[in-house]
């Protein structure tokens, strides 16, 4: 457990308060009064000791000082802030409004997956329309530049500006934790996505794309895990402060002699080192379960389907809903991986078994085999994993919700592992309650054969729960680990402290008694509680708070990257170099924004 740590002498964290940093930085110096930060630009007093704090008043209010980047030119901006001397906001010259909109305009193609060529195509728009509504305004566009190399250039540019800032926000993680994900890809080549999740001082949480490797250079193990370690050394980030890994179920990440999790495992072991808490069922949960799920390939034979209705079908009304769902997640072509993928999910699965009366109906007048609307076996195993995916995409759901920390999702799986259980149960009785959509197909097969043990073997599919279940222990297992660190964390007020490690009880008692604490956590959010408690007094409590906040708590982020990549499997797939998919990947995951004022810059240098 972490309440128990292998280092001799647990690390007492720093207490909250000014730090010198903050003077480059944020623009702020230590008031004579010693509480707080006071602003050089507006003397503006920070009351709150809490980075967070401080970084907002300076984004909100003083972005435009974020020009000032270069090591120098920072140095002197302070000294002459402390001179009382203020720099004059200077408006942006007709050239920096051009290429600040430029830089909009290739951030918006990344972001829609369009390449650079697209760039051409927006120029001539907006000279259509300055030509017809604004024709006074047309000399705007003269100093506009949207050739495709430009655009390419400032998408590798937009990719440099992130990767800096989440490197300076990475050097003041207190611990962090990793998601590789090597199933997301759809393209012609194979990549692993590593995102990064790190907590500061204050608990606060940033998720980000940390690197993107490609697995046809590094297809052995061990070169994977040169990659991932050099990844994190240009990032700053020591293995002392990794605290998780979450990966998918693939044998590449969890061979048990040879995955990649054992090899980090093993690179982490050491005095100094946490124990590495892994688990493997957030990435992709409904996408890998329903493999265990699918008795008899019935994915398969569904797509084929979905191909035949995308080439003879297409103005079927009955199908539209169904052709739309589909083109909203990848677009009018489909790839068939992608579209494999997409029939996997709970939703999707639900709308065509609805629609089964309609399919049967246009494959006869196709002249396409009906044989499966006929097999009472191969129905039950449809309407069986429908039901199953969609319960599998309730807990989907709920896992995608960010910033709850791990305690939360770890209540939501424990909570689907008792679902499973009652299901299980519910299959022995021979009751489907909870599973409509067999129930649906077992009333309509009643019609037709009336001895019903030969419609429904309901041990057929307990064997498929049982796997089901087997699969989450063995997925979750380091979760349950860490199981009294999760309650700890989540409810620190009703957590007794008898069944707490001894070397944490007396600051559990102590906290416990103290009465403006607990006001705090009634009115505040756990991240902001544990930002707010004294270091010194609780460094156990406050180390487990570090810990457990910087566990991916949802799959948010790879969802997101996953779904840019199916909406734009073509472009995707198109020939681009590494960085420049690194760049596109970065920015459609992202939740930092650029610094636009150093961008336009690089583009526009200063006159000397």
């Amino acid at each position: 457990m972490w309440m128990t740590p292998k280092r001799s002498k647990m690390e007492v964290e720093e207490a909250q308060g000014f730090r010198p940093e903050w003077t480059r930085r944020y623009l702020v110096v230590e008031p004579p009064e010693g509480e707080g930060a006071r602003c050089l630009l507006c003397a503006h007093l920070v009351e709150s000791a809490c980075e967070r704090d401080v970084r907002r008043h300076y984004e909100a209010e003083h972005r435009y000082y974020q020009r000032y980047v270069e090591e120098g030119e920072r140095e002197a901006l302070v000294e002459r802030l402390r001179q009382g001397d203020i720099p004059e906001v200077v408006p942006p010259t007709p050239e920096e409004r051009a290429a600040r909109a430029g830089l909009g305009i290739a951030r918006l193609l990344a972001l829609r997956g369009r390449g650079g060529g697209e760039g051409d195509f927006v120029y001539q728009c907006l000279e259509v329309v300055l030509n017809d509504v604004l024709p006074d305004h047309v000399g705007v566009l003269g100093g506009l530049d949207l050739s495709p190399e430009t655009i390419r250039q400032r998408v590798l540019n937009m990719n440099e500006n992130l990767r800096g800032q989440l490197f300076n926000r990475a050097k003041d993680f207190r611990a962090y934790s990793l998601a590789l994900d090597d199933q997301a890809f759809v393209a012609y080549e194979n990549y692993l996505l590593v995102f990064v999740r790190g907590v500061d001082v204050d608990l606060e949480v940033q998720e980000e794309l940390l690197t993107i490797i490609n697995l046809t250079n590094h297809f052995s193990v061990g070169a994977l895990m040169a990659a991932i370690l050099e990844a994190l050394q240009t990032a700053g980030l020591s293995l002392q402060r990794m605290v998780g890994l979450t990966t998918t179920h693939t044998l590449r990440m969890i061979g048990e002699n040879s995955g990649l999790v054992s090899y980090m495992r093993e690179k982490a072991v050491s005095p100094n080192c946490w124990n590495v808490i892994h688990y493997s069922g957030f990435l992709h949960l409904e996408l890998l379960s329903s493999y265990d799920v699918d008795v008899n390939q019935v994915i398969s034979t569904v797509s084929d389907w979905i191909l035949l209705i995308k080439t003879r079908g297409i103005r079927r009304p009955e199908f539209q809903a169904l052709l739309t769902s589909s083109e909203s997640e990848h677009g009018e072509r489909v790839n068939g991986r992608c579209l494999n993928n997409w029939l996997r999910r709970g939703k999707t699965l639900k709308l065509i078994f609805s629609l089964r009366k309609e399919i049967e109906a246009f494959l006869a007048s196709v002249g396409a085999t009906t044989v499966h609307f006929t097999d009472p076996e191969w129905l039950c195993d449809f309407g069986f994993l429908v039901d199953v995916m969609n319960h599998l995409r309730d807990l989907s759901e709920l896992l995608r919700f960010n910033r709850v920390f791990a305690a939360t999702a770890f209540d939501h799986i424990c909570s689907f592992d008792a679902k499973l259980n009652l299901l299980h149960r519910h299959l022995e009785e021979k009751n489907l309650t909870h599973f409509a959509a067999l129930r649906e197909v077992v009333d309509e097969l009643k019609q037709h054969i009336k001895e019903e043990e030969k419609i429904l073997d309901p041990g057929r599919y307990k064997v498929v729960i049982s796997r089901l279940q087997k699969e989450f222990d063995r997925h979750f297992k380091d979760l349950k680990f860490i199981k009294k660190d999760l309650e700890l964390f989540a409810n620190p007020f009703n957590f007794k402290a008898e069944h707490a490690p001894i070397a944490v009880r007396m600051e559990l008692t102590k906290l416990q008694a103290n009465s403006d604490l607990w006001e705090e956590y009634r009115n505040k959010d756990l991240g902001q509680f544990y930002a707010g408690l004294c270091a010194e007094t609780y460094p156990i409590i406050k180390g487990v708070a570090y810990k457990v906040a910087s566990l991916f708590d949802s799959s948010e982020i790879c969802e997101k990257a996953f779904s840019y990549l199916v909406r734009n499997q073509h472009t995707l797939s198109q020939p681009l170099t590494d960085e420049h998919l690194h760049a596109l990947f970065r920015i459609a995951t992202t939740e930092m924004e650029p610094h636009w004022d150093a961008l336009v810059r690089v583009r526009n240098p200063p006159n000397p």
